[in-house]
């Protein structure tokens, strides 16, 4: 017998959402990568329109998100990564950048995969194959460094 996952995973498309939950996926956003990291930034930036929004749902609510850009002339990317507060400390982080990975490798087969991670999540990633591009740079007040993970999974050294 198989163990189901806590939680249900809901990949969809901007237009696809009820105001209702437009307006929740939002506010959490805004909650957490505005109010709780006190980071004064676009957080609406034109992007959602052509974006996948990966959420894990536990009881009607999002419980973790990311955001796949599609890709642009590159690779597609993973962002706006989060876990809402309430559900912090039960392994969501890793869940939600497995089932973005997944949904990649499903809708842009034979791709690379590209984002950019908070300096102090490094390792995170590297844990989930992705290597990093770039030399640490600041965005909006946050060390950050960019990242990739070869269309194999495979991580490669810069």
């Amino acid at each position: 017998m198989t163990a189901q996952a806590p939680y249900d995973i809901d990949v969809r498309r901007l237009e696809s959402f009820s105001a209702v939950e437009l307006y929740a996926l939002l506010k959490l956003r805004v909650a957490v990568f505005i109010v709780e990291q006190a980071c004064a930034y676009p957080e609406l930036d034109g992007k959602d329109e052509t974006a996948l929004h990966l959420r894990l749902v536990v009881d009607d609510q999002t419980a973790a998100y990311a955001r796949i850009l599609p890709p642009d002339g590159g690779a597609p990317r993973i962002g706006r990564v989060l876990v809402a507060p309430g559900h912090r400390g039960k392994g969501l982080g890793e869940a939600v950048m497995r089932e973005a990975i997944r949904a990649c490798e499903t809708h842009f087969p034979g791709s690379a995969i590209e984002l950019s991670a908070q300096s102090y999540l490094e390792n995170f990633y590297k844990a989930l194959g992705f290597s990093p591009v770039s030399e640490e740079y600041v965005e909006d007040g946050i060390p950050h460094i960019d990242m990739a993970r070869p269309a194999d999974g495979r991580q490669q050294r810069i």
